[in-house]
């Protein structure tokens, strides 16, 4: 006989999961019971929302699905935004959250909310458990639908009566190792992208998070050197292909570079891979890419002509679509559209350069990203949260390999920087991981250095002070004749001090950037504390609303 709860945390078990994020509370307590004992890692968030992004940061490090606990009522509101972040950019997370005993359902009982009401549309499904058994079926279906096909969020909702009761029952164990479905693609549709590829002169290949989740990464790469395609990203893209590579042209859209946004513009056949035409990327859409073709690859049907209809459009595994499709792709420098893209380049120089590790004040934060870049490993992992930094980060930073790069891109949440930080270096222990932040939206989960004192993980954060919510206070001035409302901060913390009394470490960087380097070697949580002046913005910038060539420039 076994509790509900030991049925939980043994299938925990059972999958590989060896860390768990979370808080305990009433409805959940059965549950907290069952982890004593275990061999689950648990590690106390200090807010549910912290504990669902230090989970997110596990997942998004490792590509294995993270799992995080909460308890009724607050403990489940808490949650949703951690949950929604998760949809918006499809990472495996699994929630765990307690509820009231079933006969107090409904009774507005203490701690009582319609969690899986409350959360339908921001998870790829919710489960109420309205039987112990359930638990038998529920638990491996829920595993396999936030990791398998376009990965998301899952959450499990359990009354506590049922963590207590006891049952015989066992699991139908699943086939795990089956392959997924991965849309086998028509050999017809194959012919048709090779087709498209041989009548193209200026293709781009236009990549996005899916990449990385369906761990493409090399075949992508390999398309690029096979066929002589040039390369953009998306912010969630970031990392799939390598900066230094010749092909690649970095970021796309509203904060990406002059001269990539005018190579789309000559583009004749865009191969969207794994990416979902967000407005971000795209700007105005019914002019980004006007004069090309569209070839668009995602494992989602729903995203196939939801905002650009293409000419060819395949539902497909995006690594099962390149292994079939690779060994057909003719070999092509396309010497004319490199010579044009050189042309481009020189004419729209990147507004983002340094010559030195200080910087003019203009340039000053890409100078101190090339030069945190040139303290770092290529597998040592970058988060940030939300606003000018999180660009600039995007704009400078040379991610070269997947993973390595966590940012909210779709719903774009402060105060995920530093809870994803912990994440990631819980996933990736011989990593230094280092979090970008804001002075507005280091507050946000400021109370997570708890937990990163607690557990002496080598996260060092690195918090860029400009004294407002420099995004917020940025479009304010370019778009609302520098009406500047509610986004300067008359009142801040000293950001040293703070780190410190929760036992952290903490510089205040007076000058060059290679002051870095000693608490960067130093092993351990740490705060780098940055002022910037605080009128520096971003740019090139798309207004809201404008097609992508219509950016303002610096």
């Amino acid at each position: 006989m076994q509790s509900g709860s030991q049925i939980i945390i043994q299938f925990l078990e059972s999958m590989g999961v060896r860390v768990v994020a979370g808080m305990p509370g009433g409805a959940n307590l059965p549950l907290y019971d069952a982890l004593h004992g275990s061999k689950l890692i648990h590690v106390l968030a200090r807010h549910e929302q912290g504990g669902g992004f230090i989970a997110q940061g596990m997942a998004r490090a490792s590509g294995f699905p993270g799992v995080c606990f909460a308890t009724s009522g607050p403990g489940a509101t808490n949650l949703v935004t951690a949950l929604a972040d998760a949809k918006m950019d499809s990472i495996p997370l699994l929630a765990i959250t307690g509820q009231v005993p079933r006969a107090l359902i409904g009774t507005d009982a203490f701690q009582e909310v319609d969690t899986c009401a409350m959360v339908g549309p921001l998870v790829k499904k919710a489960y109420f458990v309205s039987q112990i058994d359930d638990l038998f079926w529920i638990l491996p279906e829920a595993w396999e639908l936030c990791s398998s096909g376009r990965p998301g969020p899952v959450l499990i909702d359990v009354p506590k009566d049922i963590q207590v009761e006891m049952t015989s029952g066992d699991f139908v164990s699943p086939d795990f190792n089956r392959p997924h479905d991965l849309l086998r693609v028509d050999d017809s549709k194959i012919q048709a992208f090779l087709d498209e590829l041989q009548a193209s002169e200026r293709p781009v290949l236009y990549i996005g998070g899916g990449v990385i989740s369906s761990d493409s990464s090399d075949l992508i790469r390999k398309l690029a050197d096979t066929n002589g395609i040039p390369v953009v990203s998306t912010l969630m893209g970031l990392g799939a292909f390598p900066s230094d590579h010749p092909w690649f042209l970095g970021m796309l859209g509203m904060h990406g570079e002059a001269s990539t946004n005018f190579v789309l513009e000559e583009s004749d056949l865009l191969l969207a891979f794994g990416v979902r035409f967000d407005d971000r990327a795209t700007g105005k859409l019914d002019e980004f890419c006007s004069a090309a073709r569209v070839v668009h690859v995602d494992i989602d049907a729903k995203e196939l002509g939801k905002l650009r209809m293409p000419e060819l459009a395949i539902c497909s595994d995006l690594r099962e679509f390149l292994n079939r499709a690779m060994p057909h792709v003719p070999l092509n420098g396309r010497g004319a559209w490199k010579h044009r893209i050189a042309q481009l380049n020189a004419q729209h120089p990147s507004e983002n350069i340094a010559n030195d590790s200080t910087g003019s004040r203009e340039t000053f934060p890409a100078a101190f990203l090339s030069g945190l870049s040139q303290m770092l490993d290529a597998n040592d992992i970058i988060t940030t949260d939300v606003g000018q930094h999180q660009m600039w980060t995007a704009q400078s930073y040379p991610f070269k390999l997947p993973r390595t790069f966590l940012t909210s891109g779709g719903l774009g949440t402060m105060g995920f920087g530093l809870p994803a930080a912990i994440g990631a270096a819980l996933a990736k222990p011989d990593a230094t991981v280092v979090c970008i932040s804001g002075d507005g939206s280091i507050l946000l989960n400021i109370q997570e250095l708890a937990l990163l004192h607690e557990l002496q993980l080598n996260v060092k954060i690195v918090v860029m002070d400009n004294g407002h919510l420099g995004l917020v206070r940025q479009q304010q001035e370019l778009f609302y004749e520098d009406r500047i409302s509610a986004a300067q901060f008359h009142s801040a913390p000293d950001f040293c001090s703070l780190a410190q009394s929760f036992g952290i470490q903490a510089v205040r960087l007076s000058g060059d950037v290679s002051q870095l380097k000693g608490i960067l070697e130093t092993n351990g949580p740490a705060l780098i504390h940055v002022p910037l002046e605080s009128s520096l913005n971003v740019y090139p910038m798309v207004a809201p609303g404008k097609a992508n060539r219509e950016m303002i420039r610096g």
